[in-house]
């Protein structure tokens, strides 16, 4: 793919070398002087520009590439640029910077970001994923669906385990996407158990966030509905 970086910092000097070295094609734009250090990234065509001017977008290559990423330390110039790509370029596909949190909600496709990156977002979703048992952590969104990523890692004393997955129903609009166990993703299927310590791996529409709150408390042994004495093997339920 053909992708144009736009900030040359830390952030867009190491998203360029990741890019290359999976073989993508990237032009790195900047509008400072001292940002050109073009030794850290050999391999990309650097442009000495401001990305948030459209004749600068169009002469990097705006016009022809599959994807713009906007990732400079300043949200404005971030959004500006993510809109520019779309609306006057028809950019495939936008992926933009979230430097403060609070302006998070902007970066939606009415600015033409397509996904947003919050830094802070993630670390904070890693450091509760990392500490939370039995807790809903809310890893990922994807803006352009309105898709939600959640985690659950199960407690030793969660009722589902041992439980095939076909026999835990969830709440409406999530699915179960993926098992994480030893470091391994595992597919879910019908005739999967689930095991202690799994890390479970949810997507939920928009319309089902409402719900998403009965996945943890169905998933705690303190919940787990009493037996049903017309079932010889009752399976627990979500939702």
């Amino acid at each position: 793919m053909k992708i144009l970086v736009a900030g040359a910092g830390s952030v867009g000097r190491s998203i360029s070398r990741e890019l290359i070295s999976h073989g993508h094609e990237v032009t790195l734009v900047d509008r400072s002087p001292d940002a050109m250090r073009i030794s850290s990234v050999p391999d990309a065509d650097w442009q000495l520009a401001d990305a948030c001017d459209v004749d600068a977008l169009a002469e990097a290559g705006a016009g022809t590439a599959d994807v713009v990423v906007a990732a400079t330390g300043d949200d404005k110039s971030n959004l500006v640029i993510s809109l520019l790509s779309k609306t006057e370029y028809g950019v495939p596909r936008t992926v933009a910077r979230v430097n403060n949190p609070k302006n998070e909600w902007l970066f939606d496709d009415a600015w033409g970001v397509d996904v947003s990156v919050s830094t802070p977002r993630i670390m904070t979703a890693l450091v509760e994923e990392a500490v939370s048992v039995g807790s809903l952590v809310s890893v990922f969104t994807f803006h352009q669906s309105g898709a939600l990523m959640h985690e659950l890692t199960l407690p030793d004393d969660s009722p589902v385990i041992g439980e095939l997955v076909s026999e835990v129903e969830l709440p409406p609009h999530t699915v179960l996407a993926a098992i994480l166990r030893e470091y391994r993703p595992i597919t879910p299927d019908a005739d999967e158990r689930f095991e202690r310590g799994d890390e479970l791996l949810f997507l939920t529409a928009r319309e089902g966030e409402s719900t998403l709150g009965e996945i943890p408390v169905i998933f705690t042994a303190d919940d787990e509905p009493a037996p049903d004495p017309t079932r010889a093997d009752p399976a627990p339920q979500l939702g």
